[in-house]
């Protein structure tokens, strides 16, 4: 029996990663996810991928590789997104870089005042976890009222941070909230729930949640979007795919649009789709 229970993997234990076989991880997720893993992160993704090797019970990081590379179908595409969810990174908060909320609120009474009835489409990529997409939905029911004539479309790669943000709960300490916005926008939960905020319903109602990858040939996202934040992302792709990307955004935008970036991003290598407005605001041209 000790013999036995020795020989038994250590739930904690990490597995191999040789460069070979994280030479290969950066090309699959280059490939899939557009994301460039640069050559200190060979830690991190040993640790994460130590995790999926083991749930899916391979004996090694190497020998899960040699699974997952020829899988196809739905099989296929159910674990390519766990391998995907495995390396992205989640960081996020309420009301992050604040400086940007009162230019979407600008943004908004413009829109309303220039547009009467027409609803505002808003896009939030990256929405992990939620913060940011609920973050917009309080600006605009700040800024507009209780029944604003606005849709915000927040999508992610990550299947798992998606499901996080459709519950809409979060704990009462989250960083980033007055007690002015907990009272008009959360309810607290009671009981086995104490310590837990859950979003109000007429906020929630505002989101739609979706996957979405940035690397899809197609973008199917329905009428031009009039607001777009796409905050901390472009810094995982390299040169080539940020510009794809961008010029995909410029498509699914309308002129006159506004893109809010990331505050340590720069989008200098497309001044002929974008125009800087503000401090890591854009607008399409």
């Amino acid at each position: 029996m000790t013999a036995l229970l020795s020989a038994r993997p250590n739930p904690g234990a990490e597995y191999e990663l040789t460069a070979a076989d994280f030479e290969r991880v950066r090309s699959l997720i280059l490939q899939r996810a557009g994301i460039s893993l640069h050559s200190g992160k060979q830690a991190m993704v040993q640790g994460r991928l130590s995790r999926r090797v083991r749930k899916t019970e391979h004996a090694s990081i190497a020998e899960y590789l040699r699974w997952i590379e020829p899988l196809r179908g739905a099989e296929g595409e159910a674990e390519w997104q766990e391998f995907i969810n495995c390396l992205t990174t989640n960081l996020t908060a309420f009301f992050r870089e604040e400086h940007h909320f009162p230019l979407l609120a600008e943004a908004m009474r413009s829109h309303q005042n220039a547009h009467r009835g027409a609803a505002i489409r808003v896009w939030c990529n990256a929405a992990s976890t939620g913060e940011e997409p609920y973050s917009l939905a309080m600006t605009a029911i700040d800024t507009l009222g209780t029944k604003p004539a606005v849709s915000i479309t927040a999508s992610d790669i990550d299947t798992n941070v998606l499901d996080t943000a459709r519950r809409g709960v979060y704990g009462a300490d989250a960083r980033g909230l007055t007690p002015e916005l907990l009272r008009r926008h959360f309810l607290r939960g009671k009981g086995a729930n104490q310590g837990r905020i859950r979003i109000k319903p007429e906020l929630a109602s505002l989101i739609d949640f979706r996957p979405f990858n940035l690397m899809d040939a197609h973008w199917s996202l329905g009428e031009p979007f009039d607001i777009v934040f796409c905050r901390n992302v472009m810094i995982y792709f390299d040169a080539e795919t940020q510009m794809r990307v961008l010029e995909g955004m410029h498509r699914v935008m309308r002129p006159g649009a506004l893109l809010f970036a990331g505050h340590s991003e720069n989008f200098s290598q497309a001044r002929s789709l974008f125009r800087l407005r503000g401090k890591t605001v854009y607008e399409r041209l």
